[in-house]
C-alpha cells in the first residue's frame, strides 16, 4: 500500500492542466506541510507566484488561513477572491455597487455567478466573526438582493446576527 504522501499523490492533477503543474504540486505541499504553519504558507505563496492569476491558488490560501483561524488573514485573502471573481463576471469589483440584473446570481446553473455568491457570503461571515457586524450585515443584505430566494442562504447568518443582538441587549 502506497503512503498518502507519496510522489503519485503529489504529483496527480486535478485542474484539467488549466494550472500550471508546478503549482499545482505546490498546493498538494502545503498539505502534505498543513502541520508546520510557514513550510505550507510558503509552499501556497509559491503557487501564488506561479500562476497568480488562476483562482484556485488563492482559495487554498484563504483555506489555509480559515482553517487556522487566522481570521483577519483569511479576510484580506476573501476579498481578493471577490475582486477577481467579480473581474471575471465582468462586474464592478466593489460589492456594493452590484445589481441583481447584473448575472444569474439566483441560480446554481451559472458557475461564476454561483461562486461570487460564495465568495460574498464567506467575506461577510468574515466581517460578522471578526466583529465587524454593521459591515457584515450590510453584506448579508447585498447576498439577499442578489439572490431573493436566498439560495445561497444568507437570511441564516442574518438571523444569527440578530439573534446575538438580541441576547447582548437582554444582558
Amino acid at each position: 500500500m502506497s503512503n498518502i504522501w507519496d510522489d503519485e499523490w503529489l504529483n496527480r492533477r486535478y485542474y484539467e492542466g488549466l494550472l500550471p503543474e508546478a503549482a499545482e504540486r505546490h498546493l498538494h505541499l502545503a498539505a502534505r506541510s498543513y502541520a508546520d504553519d510557514i513550510c505550507a504558507e510558503d509552499h501556497l505563496m509559491d503557487a501564488i507566484a506561479i500562476a497568480p492569476e488562476h483562482m484556485v491558488v488563492y482559495l487554498g490560501l484563504y483555506k489555509f488561513y480559515f482553517y487556522k483561524g487566522r481570521l483577519s488573514e483569511a479576510l484580506a485573502t476573501a476579498r481578493i477572491c471577490l475582486q477577481r471573481s467579480a473581474v471575471e463576471l465582468g462586474i464592478d469589483p466593489d460589492w456594493r455597487k452590484v445589481r441583481e440584473r447584473q448575472a444569474d446570481f439566483g441560480s446554481f446553473d451559472a458557475p461564476q455567478a454561483r461562486f461570487y455568491m460564495f465568495v460574498l457570503k464567506a467575506y461577510g461571515y468574515l466581517h460578522l466573526r471578526l466583529g465587524h457586524l454593521a459591515t457584515g450585515s450590510k453584506i448579508m443584505d447585498k447576498l439577499i438582493e442578489l439572490d431573493p430566494t436566498d439560495k445561497i442562504q444568507a437570511r441564516v447568518l442574518l438571523e444569527v446576527l440578530q439573534k446575538k443582538e438580541e441576547d447582548d441587549d437582554d444582558a
